[in-house]
């Protein structure tokens, strides 16, 4: 996608990274959004750039909307524009639901709710305004089923949630030209599997799996597409 600028918030993460390699194999000029880990966001545009391509790192805490405006101002600054969005950042928590307190809650849902909020608000504007966009959010593969997760359970509500917002927002925006989507991934080879899984070969995806996802939906060929979960899970579960 020569002649557009993706970020990519979270870009340091397992998933994130591999969004990054293979966005950059299409042209496309990249924002490397870190929080902590400014040493792999370094080697990520250092990678990029081996290979002929553009790209910056910034650093922004994204659970508050200041940190969402300083990025997003922060890519046109280096770049001119923002075309794409994809949204990374997720922690998780595997405690207990019933012994949840308020700022675990609030942790969980600022990673993987409102960060993902503030930036697609803050992205908006330069979007509308060039009358083109894509903007792709991270999700969970088992959020459609909306079952019970007693494990992640302030996980999979952030991520129900931000469901929702990708099609609210996809359908506020087609008039601008904006697509919103989600690739919501399973369990990853490289990932944190349970202890003990048992898989056969082809049961669960790879990191690069989803960046295959997010490089289509962030393509012109995509610009018929919106408001979709699309599922990158493998067979595992289904």
């Amino acid at each position: 996608m020569s002649g557009r600028v993706a970020l990519i918030t979270g870009a340091t993460g397992h998933l994130g990274q591999a969004v990054v390699k293979r966005l950059s194999q299409d042209g496309t000029t990249l924002a490397i959004h870190y929080y902590q880990n400014e040493a792999l966001a370094r080697k990520l545009r250092e990678e990029v750039e081996s290979l002929g391509g553009q790209a910056a790192i910034l650093q922004a805490d994204l659970t508050q909307e200041s940190g969402a405006e300083k990025l997003i101002q922060g890519v046109i600054s280096v770049f001119g524009q923002l075309d794409i969005l994809v949204n990374m950042p997720g922690a998780i928590s595997n405690k207990p639901w019933d012994e949840l307190n308020q700022s675990d809650w609030e942790g969980i849902f600022r990673s993987n709710l409102e960060s993902s909020y503030f930036c697609l608000k803050q992205a908006l504007p330069t979007m509308r305004s060039r009358k083109w966009g894509r903007i792709i959010n991270i999700g969970f593969h088992l959020v459609e089923h909306l079952g019970s997760f007693p494990g992640i359970t302030p996980y999979a509500v952030a991520k129900t949630g931000l469901l929702i917002l990708t099609r609210t927002a996809a359908v506020a925006e087609v008039a601008n030209n904006i697509t919103v989507n989600m690739v919501s991934p399973g369990l990853m080879e490289g990932g944190n599997l349970p202890a003990g899984l048992k898989l056969k070969p082809g049961q669960i995806g790879k990191a690069e799996d989803v960046g295959e996802a997010v490089a289509f939906l962030a393509s012109e060929q995509a610009r018929a597409i919106t408001g979709v979960n699309l599922i990158v899970a493998g067979t595992w579960k289904m």
